[in-house]
């Protein structure tokens, strides 16, 4: 059996495991994204391999298949990806005030961890870390940009151990994409997702912004790179009110709230570094340093006439003529 298809039955039988009741043929079919014939032969092989599988109908005429967990402990762990996409939605939940869900989401990790044997644990911490550092800000909730699987695993990859990528991208300036090498730091994330990196054609140049769902393909070169060890994901993302950063934008900005909606912006997070300040007249003024003055007005839109830009100038001319009198609610 090769590596491929081991892995698939492993996955195949991690899915029958964790659900009580069974799966049905289609059920394995939706989840491995196979064919109903290819379906059936899995699942012959996961009988063969795993005898204690069980196979029943239900009362529907279904046939259901079983397994019970204890067959797999041996075999299954934890990644680095995978308690990295944990993290991230632990952080995606605290970012948008869902503290008890964070909380509950937190034990959970805690209980996985728990079960992963402790000769695995100190591999798991360090490839684990490697991905948390490359992580940006945590994704916001609406509409967002397509990414396939496999471009973000070989950006998953690349990122762990700080591998060269090859990429064939399509930029809004060029009519057709272009093959880049670059050397990845991290993925910003936001309505866009952000592939931050330098290009190996210009290596002493400062770190460049690839739409991730511009990038066609992605190809590890097998060639490593040295980091910038001063380099902080976290921090490099608070220079942006979204993803997208500008170092010319780069400013002071200072947006006031009127009394109407002072106590509603309140509640909100507008940047991880912004300054609250309480005016005499009820009014609310918010101040934080970030670039991407285009995100900005695309919030800003939200809010009506209930919020004024007093800084920068060229932040406060881009929403002039555009603020809304009719909005019979605030976001």
């Amino acid at each position: 059996m090769s590596f491929e298809k081991a892995q698939q039955l492993l996955e195949l039988a991690t899915f029958v495991a964790s659900h009580r009741m069974g799966v049905t043929l289609n059920d394995v079919g939706e989840r491995l994204g196979i064919s109903k014939r290819t379906a059936q032969r899995i699942l012959h092989t996961l009988e063969v391999q795993f005898p204690d599988t069980q196979a029943s109908f239900d009362e529907n005429g279904h046939k259901r298949w079983r397994l019970q967990t204890g067959a797999l402990r041996d075999l299954l762990t934890l990644t680095p990806d995978e308690l990295a996409a944990l993290d991230l939605s632990i952080e995606t939940l605290e970012r948008n005030s869902l503290g008890v869900e964070a909380d509950q989401l937190r034990c959970l990790r805690e209980k996985i961890l728990a079960l992963v044997p402790r000769n695995k644990v100190a591999r798991l911490e360090t490839d684990h870390e490697a991905l948390l550092e490359a992580q940006g800000l945590a994704a916001r909730p609406g509409p967002t940009a397509r990414l396939t699987p496999e471009i973000s695993s070989k950006i998953s990859t690349a990122l762990k151990g700080s591998e060269r990528l090859k990429i064939v991208y399509h930029s809004r300036r060029n009519s057709e994409a272009t093959v880049r090498v670059v050397e990845p730091y991290g993925v910003l994330i936001g309505m866009r997702r952000y592939l931050v990196a330098k290009s190996l054609s210009d290596p002493d140049g400062p770190l460049r912004y690839f739409v991730a769902d511009k990038i066609q393909s992605a190809e590890l070169t097998g060639e490593f790179f040295e980091r910038d060890h001063d380099f902080d994901i976290d921090q490099h993302a608070q220079k942006a009110f979204g993803a997208f950063q500008n170092e010319q934008e780069f400013d002071e900005v200072v947006w006031k709230f009127r009394p109407s909606a002072a106590a509603h912006a309140r509640d909100f997070l507008f940047h991880p570094a912004q300054v609250l300040e309480d005016q005499p007249d009820g009014s609310l003024v918010v101040r934080f340093n970030a670039s991407g003055h285009l995100e900005m007005c695309w919030h800003l839109y939200m809010w009506g006439d209930q919020v004024e830009v007093l800084a920068p100038l060229a932040l406060r001319k881009m929403i002039e003529h555009h603020q809304r009198t009719d909005f019979h609610a605030l976001p």
